[in-house]
């Protein structure tokens, strides 16, 4: 009878510490911050080298030859620790880098020269359109033209008979108006055809040859890529009217939106840098700048938007590819490091390390843990650097501490 009593209640005991353990990862994911916080401000008024803090006798255990092959150390070093946030995000285009081509004056596309992906240059000529208003302007053009032309000829005849009589001061008059309101309006046609895009030599050809071509060439007002076609021959096209015919981007830049949620509205601000990791671009790191903030919080997911401009002179990156967003939110501190493999968690949260200096007597430590950053967890307090600390093995030494002294 007492057999069952006490193999039930070993039964009992085993399941609470299991139950115990798993609590115990569960609750280090999610509250690591809040320890590593509290963490510092209880280490805040501590000595720069006071020693840790212990029990007055700390558990310790010494190991035979054939043990310690079981366990690796060395010795506790400083680390420099970021203090940032992540979240996952998306790439998008910088729409502050995009161009949309628009025609000035509305017609049909005639012909497109680009597509999808091109690479164009500034003053490129990237589609034609039939326009009715250039055949207008050019038409006004070749009228004046004409109108000066004549208004010279008379001007010159009446210069030669008013003085020999064959004619009086009011037609020298008038045929020094004519002239001048024919030159005004000459000019001013020849300005009317530069808005359409035509320089002078093309302004010269419709003069001379009077030909009127309703061909009109749209450019590229930039450099880019082409990132959407919206045109084709036929379509008829109007100022400003959407989609554009052509989109061109400046792909060196790219947008990185992600969300964070509403508890880090007062740490995230503009113009905080960011770095940005995509599992697209293994092994590359991409650095740009917040540039822009939401104001609103999502009621459903209780998150707000933030936008960064990253560069990307490779072109590398995608829009719609989900990259890692990191924010740095304060100034890098220095600290104490030990491996992950180093730190232990009991039963009840507390955090434990082993320290040593011989490498066979070895002393258990409580710790405080702060940031956990490249395979390493901040000591808050507990350990000073230089002191030789177990990074493999840790979890061995408590099991044989909680043995005991074998019989």
């Amino acid at each position: 009878m007492n057999h069952h009593s006490m193999s039930w209640k070993s039964r009992v005991a085993a399941g609470c510490v299991c139950a115990a353990l798993v609590a115990g990862g569960a609750f280090s994911t999610i509250t690591r911050f809040a320890f590593a916080q509290s963490g510092r401000d209880a280490a805040a008024g501590t000595p720069a080298r006071a020693e840790p803090a212990q029990a007055a006798e700390s558990p310790s255990v010494d190991l035979t030859a054939k043990q310690l092959q079981f366990v690796q150390t060395e010795q506790a070093r400083t680390h420099r620790f970021a203090i940032d946030r992540s979240t996952i995000g998306s790439i998008d285009f910088d729409e502050d880098a995009q161009t949309q081509v628009f025609t000035q004056y509305q017609g049909r596309i005639l012909s497109l020269f680009v597509k999808l992906d091109d690479r164009v240059t500034a003053g490129q000529v990237v589609f034609t359109i039939d326009s009715v208003d250039l055949m207008q302007a050019e038409s006004t053009l070749v009228q004046a033209a004409g109108v000066y032309d004549l208004t010279t000829k008379s001007l010159a005849r009446a210069r030669k008979l008013v003085p020999g009589g064959g004619g009086s001061q009011k037609d020298l008059d008038q045929a020094t108006s004519d002239q001048q309101t024919a030159e005004g309006n000459l000019k001013a046609a020849r300005d009317a055809l530069r808005v359409f895009g035509k320089d002078d030599a093309d302004i010269d050809r419709v003069v001379s040859e009077r030909r009127i071509d309703g061909t009109l060439a749209v450019k590229s007002p930039s450099n880019g890529v082409v990132t959407a076609r919206n045109g084709a021959p036929g379509l008829f096209v109007q100022p400003g009217s959407a989609p554009a015919p052509l989109t061109i981007s400046d792909l060196s830049t790219k947008w990185m939106v992600a969300n964070f949620t509403e508890a880090e509205t007062s740490i995230v601000r503009m113009g905080q840098d960011v770095s940005v990791r995509a599992l697209a671009v293994p092994g590359r790191l991409f650095h740009g700048r917040i540039n822009a903030v939401g104001e609103n919080i999502d009621p459903a997911t209780r998150r707000f938007m933030v936008r960064a401009e990253i560069a990307d002179p490779d072109n590398v990156l995608r829009p719609g590819m989900f990259a890692n967003f990191t924010v740095v939110t304060g100034k890098a501190v220095d600290a104490v490091a030990i491996p992950l493999g180093g730190i232990v968690r009991k039963g009840d949260g507390v955090m434990t390390a082993w320290v040593t200096t011989d490498r066979r007597h070895f002393t258990q430590r409580i710790v405080k843990i702060g940031l956990q950053q490249d395979g390493l967890d901040e000591i808050v307090d507990g350990v000073r650097a230089g002191e030789t600390v177990v990074t493999d093995g840790a979890v061995f030494l408590n099991n044989i501490l909680e043995a005991g002294p074998s019989e």
